[in-house]
């Protein structure tokens, strides 16, 4: 496994380290809402991304980038990063992610590092869905702190009114939406 893409919808590992501050994490905003619930089972498959706020960990993608889910036996869910870098060669992460709240909270926490760490508080990373169409066809994922932001559907391509609609339901959550930078995802 490359490390070097450790999840289009990770976010940085150390920011489980510490507790959510909601408005104080977002300089003074309101604590970051997310949807009422989440349906796992509906959530799985592939997602490709179609933009974020620009992160460490994905500094070496150039695109191309998607998130595979699959539903375990035992309730959590394997996860497969994957984008392209600039040689042309693919970089993959895989992670297991698990829903601390219950069965349909849209809190859930990802952890790309070994198992055997598992244990360690700040192996797990935050992925609150934020934001998701009726028909799971669209997505916005971050974190208490509004550091990342992963914007995510179901194609590579997203009709640009529900796009526009989704960065201002973004917006009024406080998220800057000038940092948000497109995900190339077609030649």
């Amino acid at each position: 496994m490359n490390t070097a893409l450790l999840a289009p919808l990770l976010p940085l590992l150390l920011l489980s380290a510490s507790p959510a501050q909601g408005a104080d994490q977002a300089g003074g905003a309101t604590p970051l809402a997310t949807i009422p619930s989440l349906d796992a089972k509906r959530y799985m498959g592939t997602w490709y991304e179609i933009a974020k706020f620009p992160n460490d960990f994905q500094k070496k993608c150039v695109g191309f980038t998607t998130a595979t889910y699959s539903l375990r036996e035992d309730g959590r869910v394997d996860v497969l990063n994957r984008c392209r870098r600039a040689d042309g060669s693919t970089d993959d992460a895989k992670g297991v992610a698990r829903q601390p709240g219950g069965a349909t909270s849209p809190k859930l926490e990802v952890r790309f590092a070994p198992a055997i760490v598992s244990w360690l508080p700040m192996v797990w990373g935050d992925y609150w869905v934020i934001d998701l169409d009726p028909d799971y066809q669209l997505a916005a994922v971050s974190e208490p702190k509004r550091e990342y932001l992963w914007i995510l559907s179901r194609s590579p391509k997203v009709d640009p009114a529900v796009y526009d609609a989704l960065l201002g339901r973004l917006k009024a959550q406080g998220l800057d939406m000038n940092r948000l930078v497109p995900t190339r995802q077609a030649e």
